[in-house]
């Protein structure tokens, strides 16, 4: 099966990053037990404290599932809701890469 990847932008509500960065500790931790979640990559602009990069891949749409399936992610959207002003997710698969086997 192929990975998956994916690349998501998370704006928050002004001045809420540093709350979005606490918020997404429990997450982490269940992510470091995901064995499937190859990479799981928390970014914050250097030109706006409200904008967050994330890079995500997968084993496979399996390891996806059990990702946004997880108890962790549906504690999470509850959290998350009143802090973000906006997103995008993008699907993707990794044809090449440095670093990480695709």
């Amino acid at each position: 099966m192929a990975k998956v990847s994916m690349l998501a932008k998370l704006v928050v509500k002004d001045g809420k990053g540093d709350e979005l960065i606490a918020a997404f500790e429990d997450l982490f931790r269940q992510v470091e037990a995901e064995p499937g979640t190859e990479v799981y990559a928390m970014n914050r602009s250097s030109s706006d404290p409200d904008v967050f990069w994330f890079y995500e891949l997968y084993a496979d749409a399996d390891a996806l599932g059990a990702h946004g399936g997880s108890e962790a992610m549906k504690k999470a959207g509850a959290v998350f809701g009143p802090l973000i002003a906006e997103s995008e997710l993008i699907m993707g698969t990794p044809v090449r890469a440095k670093g990480v086997k695709v």
